[in-house]
């Protein structure tokens, strides 16, 4: 239960990076929420996951997971550039965060 609760608070991360930067500078009130609710719960989730997975593993995993999205997004519908060795060094951090759970 604690990877499932893990995993859901990188996505959670992801969710608050990218409301943070909706947010402008916390000057539009939803994204400002969404940021806040969004940490919280990633915060949260997180703190519970850490009860049964290492420190080391899960805030990699937890990072890992919500860098990737974060990075996935912004190319997607950010309007962020996508190019091969971007595309692949996201690939290569979503392949060592699964690696940290065959690990583990």
């Amino acid at each position: 239960m604690a990877w499932i609760v893990l995993l859901a608070s990188g996505v959670l991360e992801a969710v608050w990076a990218t409301a943070l930067d909706k947010s402008e500078g916390f000057s539009r009130p939803l994204p400002s929420a969404v940021f806040v609710l969004g940490l919280v719960l990633s915060m949260t989730g997180l703190s519970y996951a850490l009860r049964t997975v290492p420190v080391g593993t899960g805030y990699a995993v937890w990072v890992g997971i919500g860098a990737a999205l974060t990075a996935a997004y912004a190319m997607v519908l950010g309007g962020e550039n996508v190019n091969p060795l971007k595309v692949a060094l996201l690939a290569g951090l979503v392949a060592c965060v699964a690696g940290l759970k065959l690990v583990h």
